[in-house]
């Protein structure tokens, strides 16, 4: 199931589990945001929103505020000796979508717990059976010294 909202003035196309780097929101980082804006919700049938879907919410997790790079603005006017450079840097805020709700659904006050991906692990069985490491072979044919010596 996806959605597409809109916060900040832009329009994103998420999922379940999607971290998306948005405009700055005024939250606290681990406190659930919720995104009411939602224009279109897909997955089995699609919702057209006009302009947006009725009921539908999208909920996530703020992870953590960031800022971009440096973006320089640097003007210059020739032969007058006026030059002007200014820097600035955007705030974001990372919030990974934890659920797509529809038909009035209110998100939980709380962020779900994550769930925890199985660590690919070497059995003991396939350690011992395994062949060992090839070893290199050295040769005597590499020696200084002279033959018959």
């Amino acid at each position: 199931m996806f959605a597409v909202i809109k916060t900040g003035g832009k329009q994103y196309r998420v999922a379940a589990e999607d971290v998306v780097q948005v405009e700055r929101l005024a939250a606290e980082p681990g406190a659930v945001v919720e995104f009411g804006e939602v224009l279109v919700v897909g997955g089995d049938t699609t919702t057209l929103g006009a302009p947006t879907v009725a009921g539908a919410t999208v909920a996530g997790e703020l992870l953590e505020h960031t800022r971009g790079a440096k973006v320089i603005a640097f003007k210059k006017r020739r032969r007058k000796n006026s030059r002007r450079k200014r820097g600035h840097r955007q705030e974001f805020s990372l919030v990974r979508i934890t659920e797509i709700l529809t038909d009035g659904a209110r998100p939980s006050p709380t962020p779900p717990p994550r769930p925890q991906r199985a660590k690919p692990s070497v059995g003991v069985e396939e350690a011992e059976s395994a062949p060992p490491p090839e070893t290199p072979v050295s040769t005597s044919e590499g020696s200084t010294a002279a033959p018959g010596a």
